[in-house]
């Protein structure tokens, strides 16, 4: 699957460029109609005051107030309606992004990344981006119109009055800029504490079975309390930096207000300044007063924003280990052959987990595969998917190097049921269904009588469409593991499928996949080895070498791992019918 393309946060912003101009225009209306008002207002009094405000002209102000409201209010609504929706478009795109750039990822990222850092990025972090690009833009761009006009209109007023109100500004915002350095090193440590959070709750949801089994809740909650108690603490930190900033914009404002009044008052009782005119640079005031109050606001929205793209595009910005390169033949459509392991060597953060593996899996044969605990079995299984790559040596299916082979062509040929089946929260027939395209309600119902699953369904309350649990907790270990056997690609990779269903339900499983496995190749690991007598060959990995192979008749004529494992589990089947 080939990585989205590196995209900024002004990217999607752009592509909506006609709505955003658009959006921006009723911006600058609304700004323009409530810096018009002021006028009315000023010119209405002076007229009043001077004796020669006459009927027809109360007539116009009063109109020409009313349609100045209007206009406003309507260019206002239609501002935050536009780019609102704009944030939301955004939103939703860069959410698809991740998602389709999340599912082309590989193993090597999932196994250094947490479940709940990843949720939280697609939400908390996607919450402050959407309001960063809707509130943060159209406040920003009617803060910013808005005291440039004002500003010119006030000096334009009264020189001396302005400058007072933009030298008591410019102290607050320094102020404030100082403490953003502070505020940003808080916010992020505060998203990181929640993805904690997020993490701790969906492994603890995921593993609450073992939890309550061993007695742990205690423990848990004790853990949860901790993780909470260091978020609180955190945000209260990022609140003691951020709250103040409101009681002092509104000093600022009040403390304007009184300066005005005094400076203003004087010079209306002195005569220099029309009580029009007073009270236009007082409406200005008023004007300014929501953005003052709203800047402290306002920046910390963008800089949230900021902060919490960055962690988005980190995920973006990371290309898989296993993708289609250089070498990738986009012809290919189908594959065949042997599959063939030379001199493949796996190096997993220092420790050499293979080392020199030469394998030839003839087509439309059964390979078993059984070792100690950590003797490299699923990595070697692994290969043949590319779910994770050699660091020596190559694979091969049919002559062709499996890094030439499109990974989307590669992962339809070959499947894997593992030893942990994963089911998902949809109906049995879908989830038997998943290898294909579409759900076949035929092979469905093959599928399953193959894996000796079609006594449970009888039992289930909507059979084939009884939808089931997250993770498929409505069904035991031994019932989840039989429903992932009966996923159908080419080549068939069984990862310990068998260790949840008892000896019986194995033994029928067998005999019921023979005729499936002999159309196609297989690969099977267990550590049972009553599950490995029927393969074609047999191989035993011990410190990630071939320690052993041939047939099972071969490996019980020669002293080592297999015959004393076949001989151990014997015996233990015995003892176990005795008791």
């Amino acid at each position: 699957m080939d990585t989205q393309p590196q995209r900024t946060l002004f990217s999607y912003v752009r592509a909506r460029a006609l709505r955003v101009a658009i959006g921006m225009g009723m911006v600058c209306g609304h700004v323009l109609m409530g810096m018009a008002i002021p006028f009315i207002t000023r010119y209405a009094i002076d007229d009043f005051v001077g004796g020669t405000l006459s009927r027809p002209a109360i007539v116009f102000y009063a109109c020409a107030y009313t349609a100045g409201t209007l206009c406003s209010a309507a260019f206002g609504l239609w501002m935050r309606k536009i780019l609102f929706s704009v944030s939301h478009d955004v939103e939703y795109e860069i959410l698809r992004d991740v998602f389709t750039h999340l599912a082309g990822l590989d193993y090597y990222f999932y196994s250094s990344q947490r479940t709940g850092d990843l949720m939280t990025r697609m939400t908390s972090d996607l919450t402050s981006v959407r309001e960063c690009i809707g509130l943060g833009v159209l406040q920003g761009t009617r803060m910013s119109l808005g005291f440039l006009l004002s500003f010119a209109v006030m000096f334009a007023i009264n020189a001396p009055m302005a400058m007072i109100m933009l030298f008591l500004l410019l102290s607050t915002s320094l102020i404030f800029f100082l403490l953003l350095r502070a505020i940003r090193k808080l916010y992020r440590q505060s998203q990181e504490q929640f993805s904690g959070i997020s993490n701790f709750s969906q492994e603890s949801f995921a593993g609450i079975r073992t939890i309550r089994g061993n007695g742990m809740e205690k423990r848990w909650l004790d853990s949860f309390e901790a993780l909470n108690r260091e978020y609180i603490e955190g945000k209260m930190a990022l609140n003691r930096v951020e709250r103040p900033l409101w009681p002092a914009m509104g000093l600022l404002c009040s403390g304007s207000v009184a300066m005005i009044l005094w400076m203003g008052g004087r010079q209306v009782v002195a005569g220099t300044m029309s009580i029009g005119t007073f009270m236009q640079f007082m409406q200005y005031l008023l004007i300014l007063q929501w953005p003052m109050l709203a800047l402290g606001w306002t920046v910390n929205l963008i800089q949230r924003g900021a902060i919490s793209w960055k962690r988005i595009r980190a995920i973006l910005d990371t290309a898989p280990r296993i993708r289609d390169g250089g070498m990738t033949d986009h012809g290919a459509a189908a594959l065949q052959g042997d599959i063939v392991f030379e001199n493949v060597s796996l190096e997993l953060g220092g420790v050499k987990v293979l080392d020199g593996i030469n394998l030839t899996i003839p087509e439309g044969t059964t390979l078993g595969i059984t070792g100690p605990t950590g003797s490299g079995k699923t990595m070697l299984a692994w290969m043949v998917a590319r779910m994770i790559e050699p660091t020596g040596g190559r694979v091969l299916i049919g002559a062709r190097d499996i890094r030439t082979v499109p990974v989307e062509v590669l992962r339809r040929y070959v499947g894997m049921a593992p030893q942990e089946a994963f089911l998902f929260s949809d109906t049995l027939a879908n989830n038997i269904a998943l290898g294909l395209q579409e759900t076949d309600l035929e092979k469905v119902f093959l599928a399953a009588e193959v894996a000796g699953l079609t006594p449970d369904v009888e039992t289930f309350p909507n059979h084939y469409e009884t939808p089931l649990g997250e993770r498929g907790v409505t069904l035991s270990g031994g019932q989840r593991q039989r429903t992932a056997i009966t996923r159908n690609p080419a080549v068939l990779i069984l990862d310990d499928v068998f260790s949840a269903i008892d000896a019986q339900t194995e033994e029928h499983i067998h005999v019921r996949l023979q005729p499936v496995i002999s159309k196609r190749t297989t690969i099977i690991i267990s550590h049972r080895l009553s599950g490995l007598r029927h393969a074609d060959r047999l191989i035993v990995l011990k410190n990630g070498r071939i320690a052993q192979q041939g047939t099972h008749r071969e490996l019980m004529a020669q002293p080592g791992y297999y015959r004393e494992q076949d001989e151990f589990q014997r015996l233990q089947a015995r003892l176990e019918t005795v008791a």
